[in-house]
């Protein structure tokens, strides 16, 4: 098989896949056009809910194995759209549609590449390619879910928008529900203990405070409020303030670091974290699959947004056609020239490090 002919038909699923509504949880349409995509190549291959993935032909216990991921489920679309988001039209090189840039152009161009490695003999590594569910949300039905049903995994390439630079680093996250208590009273009684007014102490704290330990690749951790919910009628004053506190974490911390310099310090009356298990991951510079991409050309990068590397125990790479500024956004679009180069760069990455 031709590289061209991989390219023509990972690009003709991609239209498929932006057609099929994915919405995290509902992606069992874009499941089964992943199991198609196998039947059609004769590759035998596993469906765990709405995750399907292979193994390469001539894959042998002793070796380490490569992970190679992307998610086919979509958030849903914004009110900006002034296209159908479901409909796949090419047009000026511009491929547009729902998911076309996050990530389904990484996902197609990801099992172009497995394929056109599936039958060969002697590498390093084995492959496993995998179409995950889920990523938008963090479900508990997506990658999470497949990780104990696939084979011990050892480092890995998850495909998003990177503009094939190497996200060799990718900060956590920690979601914290905070609480800021006063005395809650009529409007028109004097009230030293409002709620309201102590909160706007807490925000100035939040805003300022920093952490110590800064990262080479990712910066600072990064603390954001983003959300604030107080009150009920006009002369009532609250007996709380709700707030929610977003965390980027580099990759000095772990979760549970944050969330004990949290606990210990922040000026609130309860504070708690939604979950603790979105850490920071990375792989090491010297790894044979980043000098490969540094050779090839590629910039390395610390990547602020979250992907299903979050989820990983291993070493791992973020890697993919498209540009994450365009993720999520209205009229959506990938240029067909960046999964075709996506393509060529995954398939030149791979000759490096799996001979």
């Amino acid at each position: 098989m031709q590289i061209s002919e991989l390219q023509n038909e990972a690009l003709e699923l991609l239209k498929k896949l932006i057609e099929t509504e994915s919405f995290s949880g509902m992606e069992d349409k874009t499941a089964s056009l992943l199991e198609n995509w196998f039947r059609e190549k004769d590759i035998p291959f596993y469906r765990h809910l709405n995750n399907v993935w292979a193994t390469n032909k001539h894959y042998d216990k002793a070796k380490p194995t490569l992970l190679l991921n992307s998610h086919h489920d979509t958030v849903e679309p914004n009110d900006g759209y002034s296209r159908k988001p479901y409909e796949a039209t090419v047009e000026d090189g511009r491929l547009y549609g729902l998911g076309s840039n996050d990530a389904g152009g990484c996902l197609v161009s990801l099992l172009a590449t497995f394929t056109w490695f599936y039958e060969a003999e002697d590498l390093k590594y084995n492959l496993i390619f995998a179409g995950s569910a889920e990523e938008e949300t963090n479900g508990k039905n997506g990658i999470t879910s497949l990780l104990p049903v696939m084979p011990k995994i050892d480092v890995a390439i998850v495909g998003e928008p990177t503009l094939m630079d190497l996200a060799i680093a990718e900060k956590g996250l920690i979601v914290f529900d905070a609480v800021v208590k006063g005395t809650p009273s009529h409007a028109a009684h004097p009230n030293n203990d409002n709620a309201i007014y102590k909160t706007a102490k807490v925000l100035e704290w939040l805003e300022k405070f920093r952490f110590e330990k800064k990262s080479e690749t990712l910066g600072e951790v990064k603390l954001t409020v983003t959300q604030i919910n107080a009150g009920t009628q006009h002369n009532v004053v609250p007996a709380k303030v709700d707030l929610v506190i977003d965390v980027r974490v580099n990759d000095k911390y772990s979760n549970a670091e944050i969330d004990e310099i949290l606990q210990k310090k922040a000026p609130v009356d309860e504070i708690k974290a939604r979950s603790l298990r979105l850490n920071s991951s990375s792989i090491p510079k010297d790894h044979e699959l980043v000098i490969a991409g540094m050779e090839l050309g590629m910039k390395t990068y610390g990547s602020p947004t979250l992907s299903d590397q979050a989820m990983l125990k291993c070493p791992s790479l973020k890697l993919g056609p498209g540009d994450s500024k365009r993720s999520h956004s209205a009229d959506e679009f990938i240029y067909v020239k960046e999964i075709e180069e996506g393509i060529e760069k995954y398939i030149k990455l791979l000759e490096k490090a799996l001979n």
